[in-house]
């Protein structure tokens, strides 16, 4: 069955909640950060032309065989999606539009929304704000894998298991850990997701229709970019909640990587992340980082001490 893991319970860690903490010490010392807070509207044409291209892609792939269809979703079309969903997570923060046009923000988010194939947009902003604010809390973060995950995917093939169907408990958990009553946005969200996936099923068929959503599985799942997703927060290093990644995923991802630099200033898009990194280097360059999306998926699988208990 694989190497088992060992551990029974979460890490518990009691100390004050370290990016308010870093956030406040580094703005009274480089006051010059403020300047990077705002919105970068680039977001927006990298959004349109993003679903231009997932939607010619599928136009293109409409009569190819599942076979193919399933390669180019994993090796293309599904990174263009996942790339997108990093990006409704700018968009979740206001940092197309910025905070005075919020509206706008929603907006561009439905849009970029589409080619992902399900609706995610609102519901995502409403409990990723949670995770910022409960960051690590049982029962608040809803980014924090739940016990019954980590007692039914403890070694190395259940594991393997857990990360490919990882899509799926990372947008349920959410639901299931702490509802919250759906708002006219996400209803919103939800009519012009599938009027779009209706359109594409209609006017190029159902392969069309399945290689946006496989693409979007399948690189959700066991796929080097699905590393940020257990990278970010997994406890590697004990006493340490968040671990940023400096390597070239960061060209796809909107530069998520920069995770320790994104969670002490949410506010700043993630195009300006390194700067706050090269302002300040003395805050970030001795903190524990991860060389490799690739290697964290690996080491998640195979190593055994690793398994969803880790955050």
């Amino acid at each position: 069955m694989g190497a088992a893991v060992t551990r029974s319970d979460f890490a518990w860690v009691y100390t004050d909640e370290p990016h308010l903490t870093r956030r406040k010490e580094m703005l009274k010392k480089y006051p010059e950060i403020k300047k990077l807070m705002g919105c970068d509207t680039n977001i927006v044409n990298i959004v349109l032309v993003m679903v231009i291209v997932q939607v010619l892609s599928a136009y293109l792939l409409r009569n190819e065989s599942w076979t193919t269809i399933a390669i180019v979703a994993y090796c293309f079309g599904g990174v263009v999606n996942h790339s997108m969903t990093l990006a409704i997570h700018e968009i979740g923060h206001n940092l197309a539009y910025g905070n005075t046009r919020l509206m706008w923000n929603r907006m561009i988010g439905f849009i970029g929304n589409t080619c992902v194939g399900v609706p995610m947009s609102i519901s995502f902003k409403r409990y990723h704000q949670d995770h910022h604010r409960f960051q690590g809390e049982d029962g608040l973060d809803p980014d924090l894998p739940t016990e019954w995950e980590a007692i039914l995917f403890h070694n190395t093939i259940t594991k393997a298991l857990w990360m490919f169907l990882q899509p799926v408990f990372y947008a349920l958990r959410p639901f299931v850990m702490r509802p919250k009553a759906p708002s006219y946005l996400e209803f919103m969200n939800t009519t012009i997701q599938i009027a779009f996936d209706l359109f594409i099923w209609y006017m190029f068929g159902p392969k069309a229709m399945g290689y946006l959503l496989l693409g979007s599985f399948l690189t959700m799942g066991i796929h080097p970019l699905a590393g940020h997703f257990i990278s970010e927060h997994y406890m590697y290093v004990e006493g340490h909640e968040t671990y940023s990644y400096y390597g070239p995923y960061n060209y796809l991802a909107f530069n998520v990587g920069y995770h320790m630099e994104h969670h002490d200033f949410p506010n700043v898009p993630g195009s300006r992340l390194p700067s706050v990194s090269k302002i300040a280097p003395e805050y970030y360059s001795d903190l524990p980082q991860h060389p490799s999306f690739s290697r964290v998926v690996w080491d998640f699988i195979f190593n055994p001490p690793m398994d969803p208990l880790q955050e």
